[in-house]
């Protein structure tokens, strides 16, 4: 079977799929990229794995699970992106054993292997068909920020975080503490924040 290597091209939000990022993987020696939908929580550790310089407090699951491979000898040698189904892209890890050489090829979600693929350096694959059904050309828009796609991705999926936990915690709130927040907000331009602090209160005041 002919493979080819994919890299790793951007991560952006998914305009079709709510809390869905699209991973954009390209072929060596070409120009065809393939859009992988990723959840929130993959995307987050995508970019962080990418972005060397930045370091989470605590080690996510891909970093916890790095960290006991390497303890046991045991190193990620490829990633294969071998079949797809209804849109859902299926793929193997091959594993490698460095003191015994034994190698073991494993199934897993794509964006699992992804995401361990970098922290291992290892290649990524597919092939001929998956890219013939699945590989488009696509512009991919510089960024003249000076922030790579990876930090969005990153400030996105936290700022993302941080409005879930504050929807949760708004159940708790009195009326007069969500009114000194709301009020917080505005003091310092956090409209999106206040929206969602009136949106509660009106939400009880129809109960």
């Amino acid at each position: 079977m002919d493979l080819i290597r994919l890299n790793i091209r951007g991560i952006s939000y998914s305009q079709t799929q709510t809390g869905a990022y699209a991973l954009i993987l390209e072929e060596d020696f070409g120009k065809r990229k393939i859009p992988v939908i990723i959840g929130s929580f993959e995307a987050q550790s995508i970019a962080l794995a990418l972005e060397k310089d930045i370091t989470p407090p605590r080690p996510i699951t891909h970093d916890l699970f790095t960290t006991f491979a390497k303890s046991f000898h045991i190193i990620v040698k490829a990633v294969f992106i071998y079949k797809l189904v209804d849109g859902v892209f299926y793929s193997n890890i091959l594993f490698q054993n460095k003191e015994t050489d034994e190698e073991k090829e494993i199934d897993s979600r794509t964006s699992d292997a992804i995401a361990l693929a970098i922290r291992f350096d290892a290649p990524i694959y597919t092939n001929k068909e998956i890219m013939k059904k699945a590989g488009v050309y696509m512009e991919m828009k510089e960024n003249n920020t000076g922030n790579s796609s990876f930090e969005k991705t990153i400030d996105n999926i936290e700022n993302q975080l941080k409005m879930e936990d504050l929807e949760e915690t708004f159940s708790h709130l009195s009326e007069t503490e969500i009114n000194e927040l709301i009020n917080k907000a505005l003091e310092s331009e956090d409209y999106e924040t206040a929206a969602k602090l009136r949106d509660e209160l009106t939400k009880r005041n129809l109960h």
